[in-house]
């Protein structure tokens, strides 16, 4: 009998470490890129990486029943629709905003939501001062200090990161490791080795920070002083994600993630027929075209520029895939 239950102990563990991996595998990855017609998959993770770790990166909380409230729909500033062209990235639109096409690494922590919301934040502050503000804005702060936002490394939800904006503003800060801005992120970046292997396989998530009222980045910037604001803090529908871009800067985007995207290479994604669901995701939408006659949102993701297309990624525009057209997020600088 003792016999019998290690022996079911163990084809369930078998059982369980299978099912963790078998999305990063390079036989998953095969039948990916025999049936994706837009896209190309490769191997991002090394393919033993538990299938929690993955989920800890997917850290955009939805607030489920709440309507999607305020959305806005319109701005005298914003073009006729026969006005939206057919291609546009804001790297070339504003050259002189070095934080448009910065990909940045969230590491073992779900603050996604923090860096959706903060690199666009910072782009948009670059556009409505000409580049005179032209740095990255605090990650940590957000992610340690908006408590009404979520659960930091487990999680938050954008549109109350815009509204934290609004109400109490939010400093400057650069990546790991750095001494740029007020308070640079704390969190290691998750890197790979030549061998394959990531720094954040089998560690545990970060755990929260303390919140900080201090710059320790560059102490020459004053923290009463370097806080920078919101007007609003507002949905966007399909309809005015383009427009409103375009007017003030990049938007902070949420989509449900399946594991095929986990092995995104290139191409426009668009989710393959078996892939399961692993939760919601928080990225910067930088962009839109059309590639081989499908169109696409140019995205900048924060999973460091090891990933994807170099830390970016193109998914299809117009039918609303993953749900990436339905939860858009921003705010207009208060300058």
């Amino acid at each position: 009998m003792a016999k019998f239950v290690i022996l079911i102990s163990v084809i369930l563990l078998s059982v369980y470490l299978t099912e963790q991996a078998h999305f990063l595998s390079k036989d998953y990855i095969n039948k990916i890129n025999k049936v994706a017609k837009t896209w190309k998959a490769k191997q991002n993770f090394p393919e033993n990486t538990p299938k929690e770790q993955i989920v800890r990166l997917l850290g955009s909380k939805r607030l489920l029943g709440i309507p999607k409230s305020p959305i806005k729909e319109n701005d005298e500033l914003y073009m006729d629709n026969s006005e939206v062209p057919e291609f546009f990235d804001s790297r070339l639109e504003w050259k002189y905003c070095k934080t448009i096409g910065h990909v940045r690494n969230q590491g073992n922590c779900g603050s996604c939501w923090a860096h959706g919301t903060t690199g666009a934040f910072a782009d948009r502050l670059c556009v409505a001062t000409n580049g005179e503000v032209n740095q990255l804005i605090s990650a940590e702060e957000l992610t340690f200090c908006c408590h009404r936002c979520g659960f930091g490394c487990n999680g938050g939800n954008p549109l109350r990161a815009w509204q934290y904006f609004k109400r109490h503003g939010v400093v400057t800060g650069g990546d790991y490791n750095t001494t740029d801005g007020c308070q640079p992120y704390k969190v290691p970046p998750c890197v790979r080795d030549d061998e394959g292997h990531n720094s954040c396989s089998g560690q545990p998530t970060e755990r929260n920070h303390k919140c900080s009222k201090t710059c320790y980045g560059d102490d020459t910037v004053v923290y009463k002083n370097d806080h920078y604001k919101t007007k609003d803090a507002y949905f966007l529908k399909n309809t005015t994600m383009q427009k409103d871009t375009m007017v003030y800067g990049p938007i902070e985007a949420s989509f449900d993630v399946y594991d095929d995207f986990m092995n995104y290479e290139s191409g426009v994604y668009q989710k393959t027929e078996n892939a399961s669901y692993l939760g919601g995701h928080a990225v910067k939408m930088i962009g839109w075209g059309v590639e081989e006659g499908t169109p696409y949102w140019l995205m900048v993701n924060s999973w460091g520029e090891q990933w994807g297309d170099s830390g970016m990624f193109k998914i299809r525009r117009g039918t609303d895939e993953c749900g990436i057209e339905s939860s858009c997020t921003a705010g207009v600088p208060s300058v």
